[in-house]
Protein backbone atom coordinates (compact mmCIF):
# COMPACT_ATOMS: atom_id res chain seq x y z
CA UNK A 1 0.00 0.00 0.00
CA UNK A 2 2.82 2.37 0.86
CA UNK A 3 5.20 1.27 -1.91
CA UNK A 4 4.17 4.06 -4.26
CA UNK A 5 4.48 6.63 -1.48
CA UNK A 6 8.01 5.48 -0.72
CA UNK A 7 8.99 5.49 -4.38
CA UNK A 8 7.63 8.99 -4.90
CA UNK A 9 9.40 10.18 -1.75
CA UNK A 10 12.68 8.76 -3.05
CA UNK A 11 12.11 10.37 -6.44
CA UNK A 12 11.43 13.68 -4.72
CA UNK A 13 14.74 13.39 -2.89
CA UNK A 14 16.64 12.35 -6.02
CA UNK A 15 15.02 15.13 -8.03
CA UNK A 16 15.77 17.86 -5.50
CA UNK A 17 18.32 19.54 -7.75
CA UNK A 18 15.81 19.89 -10.61
CA UNK A 19 13.72 22.52 -8.88
CA UNK A 20 12.03 25.71 -9.93
CA UNK A 21 15.44 27.37 -9.98
CA UNK A 22 16.42 25.48 -13.13
CA UNK A 23 14.35 24.15 -16.03
CA UNK A 24 10.92 25.59 -15.26
CA UNK A 25 12.27 28.86 -13.86
CA UNK A 26 14.20 29.55 -17.05
CA UNK A 27 11.02 29.38 -19.15
CA UNK A 28 8.53 30.56 -16.56
CA UNK A 29 7.50 33.75 -18.33
CA UNK A 30 7.44 31.94 -21.66
CA UNK A 31 5.00 29.39 -20.23
CA UNK A 32 2.71 32.14 -18.95
CA UNK A 33 2.69 33.85 -22.34
CA UNK A 34 2.51 30.68 -24.44
CA UNK A 35 0.14 27.97 -23.23
CA UNK A 36 1.13 25.68 -26.11
CA UNK A 37 4.74 25.78 -24.92
CA UNK A 38 3.63 24.99 -21.37
CA UNK A 39 1.64 22.04 -22.71
CA UNK A 40 4.55 20.76 -24.79
CA UNK A 41 7.09 20.84 -21.97
CA UNK A 42 4.73 19.51 -19.30
CA UNK A 43 3.87 16.61 -21.61
CA UNK A 44 7.58 15.94 -22.09
CA UNK A 45 8.13 16.05 -18.33
CA UNK A 46 5.36 13.51 -17.69
CA UNK A 47 6.63 11.21 -20.44
CA UNK A 48 10.06 11.15 -18.79
CA UNK A 49 8.95 10.33 -15.25
CA UNK A 50 10.51 7.07 -14.10
CA UNK A 51 7.77 6.64 -11.49
CA UNK A 52 4.83 7.38 -13.81
CA UNK A 53 3.70 3.74 -13.89
CA UNK A 54 3.68 3.63 -10.11
CA UNK A 55 1.57 6.81 -9.99
CA UNK A 56 -0.72 5.48 -12.73
CA UNK A 57 -1.34 2.17 -10.98
CA UNK A 58 -1.54 3.40 -7.39
CA UNK A 59 -4.70 2.07 -5.71
CA UNK A 60 -5.70 2.36 -2.08
CA UNK A 61 -8.34 0.76 0.11
CA UNK A 62 -8.93 3.93 2.14
CA UNK A 63 -9.49 7.59 1.35
CA UNK A 64 -6.84 8.59 3.88
CA UNK A 65 -4.10 6.56 2.20
CA UNK A 66 -5.10 7.86 -1.23
CA UNK A 67 -4.94 11.47 -0.06
CA UNK A 68 -1.53 10.90 1.55
CA UNK A 69 -0.25 9.55 -1.76
CA UNK A 70 -1.76 12.43 -3.73
CA UNK A 71 -0.24 14.97 -1.34
CA UNK A 72 3.19 13.59 -2.19
CA UNK A 73 2.43 13.87 -5.90
CA UNK A 74 1.33 17.49 -5.43
CA UNK A 75 4.52 18.22 -3.48
CA UNK A 76 6.71 16.96 -6.31
CA UNK A 77 4.77 18.79 -9.02
CA UNK A 78 4.85 21.93 -6.87
CA UNK A 79 8.58 21.80 -6.23
CA UNK A 80 9.31 21.45 -9.92
CA UNK A 81 6.64 24.08 -10.66
CA UNK A 82 4.18 22.43 -13.03
CA UNK A 83 1.02 22.59 -10.89
CA UNK A 84 1.59 26.24 -9.95
CA UNK A 85 0.77 27.68 -13.37
CA UNK A 86 -2.70 29.18 -13.57
CA UNK A 87 -2.44 30.61 -10.05
CA UNK A 88 -1.20 34.15 -9.22
CA UNK A 89 2.34 34.68 -7.98
CA UNK A 90 1.23 36.47 -4.81
CA UNK A 91 -0.59 33.31 -3.72
CA UNK A 92 2.19 30.84 -4.44
CA UNK A 93 1.54 30.33 -8.14
CA UNK A 94 3.64 31.12 -11.18
CA UNK A 95 1.12 33.17 -13.14
CA UNK A 96 -1.17 32.34 -16.01
CA UNK A 97 -4.89 31.68 -15.84
CA UNK A 98 -7.58 29.02 -16.01
CA UNK A 99 -6.40 27.87 -19.43
CA UNK A 100 -3.10 26.74 -17.91
CA UNK A 101 -4.97 24.74 -15.29
CA UNK A 102 -7.19 23.17 -17.95
CA UNK A 103 -4.10 22.14 -19.93
CA UNK A 104 -2.60 20.68 -16.75
CA UNK A 105 -5.65 18.41 -16.35
CA UNK A 106 -5.67 17.55 -20.05
CA UNK A 107 -2.05 16.43 -20.02
CA UNK A 108 -2.49 14.33 -16.89
CA UNK A 109 -5.40 12.67 -18.67
CA UNK A 110 -3.41 12.18 -21.89
CA UNK A 111 -0.71 10.45 -19.84
CA UNK A 112 -3.38 8.32 -18.10
CA UNK A 113 -2.29 9.78 -14.76
CA UNK A 114 -4.92 10.42 -12.07
CA UNK A 115 -5.54 13.97 -10.87
CA UNK A 116 -4.55 14.38 -7.19
CA UNK A 117 -7.81 14.31 -5.23
CA UNK A 118 -7.08 17.51 -3.31
CA UNK A 119 -7.25 19.48 -6.53
CA UNK A 120 -10.99 18.89 -6.88
CA UNK A 121 -11.69 21.13 -3.88
CA UNK A 122 -8.91 23.51 -4.86
CA UNK A 123 -10.67 24.28 -8.15
CA UNK A 124 -13.91 25.03 -6.30
CA UNK A 125 -12.63 26.97 -3.29
CA UNK A 126 -9.35 28.55 -4.40
CA UNK A 127 -10.77 31.10 -6.86
CA UNK A 128 -13.33 32.38 -4.34
CA UNK A 129 -10.67 32.95 -1.68
CA UNK A 130 -8.43 34.68 -4.22
CA UNK A 131 -11.18 37.10 -5.23
CA UNK A 132 -12.87 37.83 -1.91
CA UNK A 133 -10.07 37.31 0.64
CA UNK A 134 -6.73 37.81 -1.17
CA UNK A 135 -4.88 38.15 2.13
CA UNK A 136 -6.04 34.67 3.16
CA UNK A 137 -5.07 33.33 -0.25
CA UNK A 138 -1.57 34.72 0.18
CA UNK A 139 -1.30 33.08 3.60
CA UNK A 140 -2.75 29.66 2.88
CA UNK A 141 -2.95 28.88 -0.84
CA UNK A 142 0.81 28.19 -1.19
CA UNK A 143 0.49 25.35 1.31
CA UNK A 144 -2.50 23.98 -0.59
CA UNK A 145 -0.62 24.01 -3.90
CA UNK A 146 2.25 22.11 -2.27
CA UNK A 147 -0.06 19.43 -0.89
CA UNK A 148 0.74 20.18 2.74
CA UNK A 149 -2.85 21.21 3.49
CA UNK A 150 -6.27 21.13 1.84
CA UNK A 151 -9.68 22.64 2.46
CA UNK A 152 -13.28 21.47 2.57
CA UNK A 153 -16.55 23.20 1.71
CA UNK A 154 -18.96 23.58 4.64
CA UNK A 155 -22.25 24.42 2.93
CA UNK A 156 -24.91 21.68 3.15
CA UNK A 157 -26.83 21.06 6.36
CA UNK A 158 -29.23 18.30 7.44
CA UNK A 159 -32.23 20.45 6.53
CA UNK A 160 -30.57 22.77 4.00
CA UNK A 161 -29.10 20.92 1.06
CA UNK A 162 -30.48 22.06 -2.25
CA UNK A 163 -32.13 25.10 -0.62
CA UNK A 164 -28.86 26.56 0.58
CA UNK A 165 -30.39 29.94 1.43
CA UNK A 166 -32.33 28.30 4.29
CA UNK A 167 -29.23 27.19 6.22
CA UNK A 168 -29.29 27.56 10.01
CA UNK A 169 -25.67 27.60 11.15
CA UNK A 170 -25.24 30.97 12.85
CA UNK A 171 -22.31 33.34 13.26
CA UNK A 172 -22.68 36.09 15.86
CA UNK A 173 -20.22 38.96 16.39
CA UNK A 174 -19.00 38.91 20.01
CA UNK A 175 -17.86 42.55 20.13
CA UNK A 176 -14.16 41.68 20.38
CA UNK A 177 -13.40 41.27 16.70
CA UNK A 178 -14.48 37.65 16.53
CA UNK A 179 -17.52 35.69 15.42
CA UNK A 180 -18.99 32.76 17.32
CA UNK A 181 -20.20 30.00 14.99
CA UNK A 182 -22.73 27.38 16.07
CA UNK A 183 -24.42 24.76 13.93
CA UNK A 184 -23.90 21.64 11.84
CA UNK A 185 -22.74 20.82 8.31
CA UNK A 186 -23.07 17.51 6.49
CA UNK A 187 -21.82 15.75 3.35
CA UNK A 188 -18.54 17.68 3.61
CA UNK A 189 -16.20 16.32 0.92
CA UNK A 190 -12.69 15.55 2.24
CA UNK A 191 -14.00 16.78 5.59
CA UNK A 192 -12.31 14.03 7.65
CA UNK A 193 -8.83 15.13 6.55
CA UNK A 194 -9.18 18.84 5.67
CA UNK A 195 -6.97 21.41 7.36
CA UNK A 196 -9.49 24.25 6.93
CA UNK A 197 -13.19 24.60 6.25
CA UNK A 198 -14.94 27.27 4.21
CA UNK A 199 -18.13 27.69 6.20
CA UNK A 200 -21.26 29.49 5.06
CA UNK A 201 -23.14 30.79 8.10
CA UNK A 202 -26.09 33.05 8.84
CA UNK A 203 -25.21 36.49 10.19
CA UNK A 204 -28.60 38.03 9.36
CA UNK A 205 -32.12 37.31 10.58
CA UNK A 206 -33.57 33.83 9.89
CA UNK A 207 -35.90 35.25 7.26
CA UNK A 208 -33.06 37.06 5.45
CA UNK A 209 -32.42 33.98 3.29
CA UNK A 210 -29.46 34.56 0.95
CA UNK A 211 -29.10 38.23 1.98
CA UNK A 212 -27.95 37.30 5.50
CA UNK A 213 -25.16 34.80 4.80
CA UNK A 214 -21.43 35.23 5.41
CA UNK A 215 -18.51 32.95 4.55
CA UNK A 216 -15.64 32.18 6.92
CA UNK A 217 -12.40 30.24 6.78
CA UNK A 218 -12.29 28.04 9.89
CA UNK A 219 -9.36 25.90 11.01
CA UNK A 220 -10.54 22.31 11.39
CA UNK A 221 -8.64 21.96 14.67
CA UNK A 222 -10.29 25.01 16.26
CA UNK A 223 -11.78 24.43 19.73
CA UNK A 224 -15.44 23.53 19.34
CA UNK A 225 -15.09 21.89 15.90
CA UNK A 226 -16.02 18.20 15.84
CA UNK A 227 -15.55 16.22 12.63
CA UNK A 228 -17.32 12.87 12.29
CA UNK A 229 -16.47 10.85 9.16
CA UNK A 230 -19.38 9.35 7.22
CA UNK A 231 -18.91 5.83 5.89
CA UNK A 232 -20.20 5.60 2.33
CA UNK A 233 -21.72 2.54 0.68
CA UNK A 234 -18.20 1.66 -0.47
CA UNK A 235 -16.97 1.71 3.12
CA UNK A 236 -14.74 4.70 2.47
CA UNK A 237 -14.83 7.78 4.69
CA UNK A 238 -14.59 10.57 2.16
CA UNK A 239 -17.39 12.71 3.59
CA UNK A 240 -18.04 14.08 7.06
CA UNK A 241 -20.55 15.81 9.25
CA UNK A 242 -19.06 18.75 11.10
CA UNK A 243 -20.36 20.29 14.33
CA UNK A 244 -19.58 23.84 15.43
CA UNK A 245 -20.08 24.48 19.15
CA UNK A 246 -19.37 28.15 19.87
CA UNK A 247 -16.35 28.21 17.57
CA UNK A 248 -14.59 31.57 17.76
CA UNK A 249 -13.32 32.84 14.42
CA UNK A 250 -11.39 36.13 13.97
CA UNK A 251 -12.98 38.74 11.75
CA UNK A 252 -9.87 38.50 9.57
CA UNK A 253 -11.11 35.07 8.49
CA UNK A 254 -14.12 36.50 6.65
CA UNK A 255 -14.26 35.71 2.95
CA UNK A 256 -15.99 38.69 1.42
CA UNK A 257 -18.26 41.07 3.30
CA UNK A 258 -20.56 40.46 6.24
CA UNK A 259 -23.89 39.35 4.77
CA UNK A 260 -22.11 39.04 1.42
CA UNK A 261 -21.65 35.28 1.45
CA UNK A 262 -24.15 34.68 -1.33
CA UNK A 263 -22.02 36.61 -3.81
CA UNK A 264 -19.02 34.48 -2.80
CA UNK A 265 -21.11 31.33 -3.22
CA UNK A 266 -22.31 32.31 -6.70
CA UNK A 267 -18.74 33.06 -7.76
CA UNK A 268 -17.59 29.75 -6.33
CA UNK A 269 -20.31 27.81 -8.15
CA UNK A 270 -19.11 29.08 -11.53
CA UNK A 271 -15.83 27.29 -10.88
CA UNK A 272 -17.52 24.25 -9.37
CA UNK A 273 -19.50 23.83 -12.57
CA UNK A 274 -16.81 25.06 -14.96
CA UNK A 275 -13.21 24.32 -13.92
CA UNK A 276 -14.14 21.44 -11.63
CA UNK A 277 -16.41 20.04 -14.33
CA UNK A 278 -13.65 20.25 -16.92
CA UNK A 279 -11.29 18.37 -14.62
CA UNK A 280 -13.94 15.71 -13.92
CA UNK A 281 -14.44 15.13 -17.63
CA UNK A 282 -10.72 14.66 -18.15
CA UNK A 283 -10.82 12.10 -15.35
CA UNK A 284 -13.68 10.13 -16.91
CA UNK A 285 -11.99 10.27 -20.31
CA UNK A 286 -9.01 8.59 -18.66
CA UNK A 287 -11.36 5.94 -17.27
CA UNK A 288 -12.84 5.44 -20.75
CA UNK A 289 -9.31 5.00 -22.08
CA UNK A 290 -8.68 2.22 -19.58
CA UNK A 291 -11.99 0.61 -20.49
CA UNK A 292 -11.26 0.80 -24.21
CA UNK A 293 -7.93 -0.96 -23.68
CA UNK A 294 -9.65 -3.69 -21.68
CA UNK A 295 -12.36 -4.12 -24.33
CA UNK A 296 -9.71 -4.39 -27.04
CA UNK A 297 -7.83 -7.04 -25.07
CA UNK A 298 -10.79 -9.20 -24.06
CA UNK A 299 -13.09 -8.45 -26.96
CA UNK A 300 -16.48 -6.77 -26.74
CA UNK A 301 -19.88 -7.23 -28.32
CA UNK A 302 -21.17 -4.91 -31.02
CA UNK A 303 -23.75 -3.51 -28.60
CA UNK A 304 -21.05 -2.76 -26.01
CA UNK A 305 -18.92 -0.99 -28.62
CA UNK A 306 -21.90 1.05 -29.79
CA UNK A 307 -22.75 2.04 -26.24
CA UNK A 308 -19.12 2.98 -25.61
CA UNK A 309 -19.26 5.27 -28.65
CA UNK A 310 -22.46 6.95 -27.46
CA UNK A 311 -21.08 7.56 -23.97
CA UNK A 312 -17.81 8.85 -25.41
CA UNK A 313 -19.70 11.34 -27.58
CA UNK A 314 -21.65 12.56 -24.53
CA UNK A 315 -18.42 13.07 -22.58
CA UNK A 316 -16.70 14.96 -25.40
CA UNK A 317 -19.80 17.12 -25.93
CA UNK A 318 -19.86 17.97 -22.22
CA UNK A 319 -16.15 18.73 -22.34
CA UNK A 320 -16.66 21.11 -25.25
CA UNK A 321 -19.35 22.89 -23.27
CA UNK A 322 -17.22 23.23 -20.12
CA UNK A 323 -14.28 24.39 -22.25
CA UNK A 324 -16.41 27.36 -23.28
CA UNK A 325 -16.94 28.17 -19.60
CA UNK A 326 -13.23 27.77 -18.83
CA UNK A 327 -12.39 30.30 -21.54
CA UNK A 328 -14.99 32.71 -20.15
CA UNK A 329 -13.55 32.37 -16.64
CA UNK A 330 -10.06 32.97 -18.01
CA UNK A 331 -11.30 36.25 -19.51
CA UNK A 332 -12.74 37.24 -16.14
CA UNK A 333 -16.35 36.99 -17.35
CA UNK A 334 -19.26 36.21 -15.05
CA UNK A 335 -20.81 32.98 -16.29
CA UNK A 336 -23.96 33.05 -14.16
CA UNK A 337 -26.81 30.58 -14.66
CA UNK A 338 -25.30 29.26 -17.90
CA UNK A 339 -22.95 27.19 -15.73
CA UNK A 340 -25.96 25.02 -14.84
CA UNK A 341 -25.76 23.60 -18.36
CA UNK A 342 -22.20 22.48 -17.61
CA UNK A 343 -23.24 20.90 -14.32
CA UNK A 344 -26.12 19.01 -15.90
CA UNK A 345 -24.01 17.66 -18.75
CA UNK A 346 -20.85 16.66 -16.89
CA UNK A 347 -22.65 15.03 -13.96
CA UNK A 348 -24.77 12.91 -16.32
CA UNK A 349 -21.67 11.98 -18.32
CA UNK A 350 -19.76 10.98 -15.19
CA UNK A 351 -22.59 8.72 -14.10
CA UNK A 352 -22.98 7.21 -17.58
CA UNK A 353 -19.27 6.35 -17.79
CA UNK A 354 -19.34 4.51 -14.48
CA UNK A 355 -22.51 2.65 -15.47
CA UNK A 356 -20.83 1.59 -18.70
CA UNK A 357 -17.76 0.35 -16.81
CA UNK A 358 -19.98 -1.68 -14.49
CA UNK A 359 -21.89 -3.29 -17.34
CA UNK A 360 -18.80 -4.13 -19.42
CA UNK A 361 -16.68 -5.29 -16.46
CA UNK A 362 -19.46 -6.72 -14.34
CA UNK A 363 -17.71 -10.01 -13.62
CA UNK A 364 -14.67 -8.20 -12.30
CA UNK A 365 -16.48 -5.50 -10.31
CA UNK A 366 -18.95 -7.88 -8.69
CA UNK A 367 -17.07 -11.18 -8.41
CA UNK A 368 -13.54 -9.78 -8.41
CA UNK A 369 -12.30 -12.06 -11.20
CA UNK A 370 -11.37 -11.69 -14.86
CA UNK A 371 -11.67 -14.73 -17.06
CA UNK A 372 -8.28 -15.77 -18.38
CA UNK A 373 -6.50 -12.89 -16.63
CA UNK A 374 -4.72 -12.29 -13.36
CA UNK A 375 -7.18 -11.15 -10.72
CA UNK A 376 -6.80 -7.49 -9.69
CA UNK A 377 -5.41 -6.50 -6.33
CA UNK A 378 -7.87 -5.90 -3.53
CA UNK A 379 -7.01 -2.19 -3.52
CA UNK A 380 -7.62 -1.88 -7.27
CA UNK A 381 -10.96 -3.63 -6.97
CA UNK A 382 -11.98 -1.53 -3.96
CA UNK A 383 -11.08 1.65 -5.86
CA UNK A 384 -13.11 0.66 -8.92
CA UNK A 385 -16.13 -0.20 -6.80
CA UNK A 386 -15.80 3.02 -4.80
CA UNK A 387 -15.75 5.05 -8.03
CA UNK A 388 -19.05 3.50 -9.11
CA UNK A 389 -20.69 4.07 -5.74
CA UNK A 390 -19.50 7.67 -5.58
CA UNK A 391 -20.77 8.38 -9.10
CA UNK A 392 -24.32 7.72 -7.84
CA UNK A 393 -24.16 11.17 -6.26
CA UNK A 394 -22.91 12.95 -9.40
CA UNK A 395 -26.37 14.26 -10.31
CA UNK A 396 -27.18 15.14 -6.68
CA UNK A 397 -24.19 16.84 -5.05
CA UNK A 398 -23.50 20.46 -5.86
CA UNK A 399 -27.13 20.98 -6.89
CA UNK A 400 -29.37 18.22 -8.22
CA UNK A 401 -30.05 17.68 -11.91
CA UNK A 402 -33.64 18.77 -11.29
CA UNK A 403 -32.48 22.07 -9.80
CA UNK A 404 -30.13 22.67 -12.74
CA UNK A 405 -33.01 22.11 -15.16
CA UNK A 406 -35.10 24.58 -13.17
CA UNK A 407 -32.37 27.22 -13.34
CA UNK A 408 -32.00 26.68 -17.08
CA UNK A 409 -35.76 26.91 -17.59
CA UNK A 410 -36.17 30.06 -15.47
CA UNK A 411 -33.03 32.07 -16.19
CA UNK A 412 -31.91 30.98 -19.66
CA UNK A 413 -35.01 29.83 -21.53
CA UNK A 414 -37.44 32.17 -19.75
CA UNK A 415 -40.11 29.50 -19.45
CA UNK A 416 -43.24 30.12 -17.34
CA UNK A 417 -42.86 29.37 -13.64
CA UNK A 418 -44.16 26.03 -12.44
CA UNK A 419 -47.46 26.28 -10.58
CA UNK A 420 -47.15 25.21 -6.94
Amino acid sequence: MWSSLLLIANCLSDYAEVTLSTAVAERRRDYVADVALYRQDFRRYLAGLDWADDWREAFFSSTEDGLAHDARVMALLHDVGWNRFGWPEQAGGLGGNEIHRAVYYEELGNAMLPIPAQQWSLEVLGPAVLKFAPQLAEQHLPAYLSGSEWWAQGFSEPESGSDLASLRTRAVADGSGKYVISGQKIWTSQGPTATRLLVLARTGAPESRHRGLTMFMVDADSPGVTVRPIALASGRRELAEVFFDDVRVPRERLIGDVDGGWAVTMHLMQFERGMYGYAVLNKVLTELGRLRADMATRGASASARERFARVYIDVVAAQARTATTVRALARGDTVGPASSVDKLLFSKAEKAVNDLILDVQREWLIAGTREGQVSPSRDELDTARAEWWYSRAATIMGGTAEIQRGIIADHILGLPKEKR
